[in-house]
């Protein structure tokens, strides 16, 4: 099962402009992420309706942020994503499997992983873009330092 990283490289992408003297292009931003220029504007857009970036065309244009970072939480990122599957587990593959087996398994995995998404959930509220940014600080002091 392939892994969705749009949040991680998402966030990547926000702390990067967070970062720039001003507005990052979709290009610039690609080259970052290690993408296509498309799949940043089409992730991105997510973030705009969301009101945590926007966009402006033109010569000087790009992507900026709207709001500061201690004002976006790790939870508003990843629901302006449209709330992609956190666990690839549960559920089972067949959804109204007669064997009792199955639905045991089934049973008890899709407890445990809504009760792992709700407490990462809510500790994704409290995780802010600031804290990350300042993690980032803390690296780039140290790396100098050496």
């Amino acid at each position: 099962m392939k892994r969705d990283n749009r949040l991680s490289a998402i966030l990547h992408a926000v702390l990067h402009i967070a970062e720039s003297d001003g507005p990052m292009t979709s290009e610039a931003l690609a080259s970052c992420m290690h993408t296509n220029p498309v799949v940043v504007r089409r992730t991105m857009a997510g973030l705009r309706e969301a009101g945590i970036v926007a966009a402006a065309k033109g010569h000087h244009g790009g992507w900026s942020l709207t709001r500061q970072l201690s004002e976006i939480s790790l939870f508003d990122i990843y629901a302006a994503l449209g709330r992609p599957d956190l666990f690839g587990f549960g559920g089972g593959l067949a959804p109204q499997s007669v064997c009792l087996l199955e639905q045991a398994v089934d049973t008890a995995l899709e407890a445990e992983r809504r009760d792992a998404e709700a407490r990462l959930l809510e500790r994704m509220r409290a995780i802010k873009l600031s804290d990350l940014a300042a993690d980032f600080e803390k690296r780039l002091a140290g790396r100098k330092d050496n």
